[in-house]
């Protein structure tokens, strides 16, 4: 079985400037995640999908592929079931997932989770939203990209806070470093 492990990461944060390349424990949230992505045997490529050169080059610097995303699917209100898409088209799969890197502390064992729960029901989402992944099959004939069919899983593993702003980030900070 084919799996592709993905980030989507875009330089245009409108709330918390350069978001995905600010530090957590001493490297940049996207490097977080691709190394996370990268600690899951079953994942045999880590794609990240961006429009931004720098974000490029921070993730070749962490060893992932980069899929530079078109202009159609890098603004603010784009869902993330047509980013997959064009991931899926690109990388051929039969299961992706996706790992959120706003959400920096989530053990592995929630990604492997969730790839047995989409193998099992096509699709399965972590709530706290960390991880989403889904069958091939199941993104090619996704409906509407903003009413999502997943199969979703409650994990307390994962920190609740979404980062977006200043103090997002100093909240995970200050739960990191106690």
């Amino acid at each position: 079985m084919s799996i592709i492990g993905s980030v989507i990461a875009r330089l245009g944060s409108k709330r918390l400037t350069y978001k995905n390349l600010l530090p957590i424990q001493g490297k940049p949230l996207l490097g977080l995640a691709i190394e996370k992505l990268q600690k899951v045997q079953r994942i045999n490529r880590v794609v990240v999908s961006t429009e931004s050169e720098l974000i490029s080059r921070v993730a070749k610097d962490f060893g992932a592929d980069v899929l530079m995303r078109p202009k159609e699917l890098a603004g603010d209100e784009i869902a993330s079931v047509p980013v997959y898409k064009h991931i899926i088209e690109n990388y051929p799969c039969d299961l992706h997932v996706n790992y959120n890197c706003n959400f920096p502390i989530c053990p592995i064992s929630v990604i492997e989770r969730s790839i047995d729960l989409a193998m099992e029901h096509g699709e399965s989402l972590s709530v706290p939203f960390a991880v989403w992944t889904q069958t091939s099959k199941c993104l090619e004939n996704y409906g509407d990209p903003f009413q999502i069919t997943a199969h979703r899983f409650q994990d307390d593993r994962i920190h609740p806070v979404d980062i977006h702003t200043m103090e997002d980030l100093l909240c995970v900070y200050r739960e990191i470093q106690g």
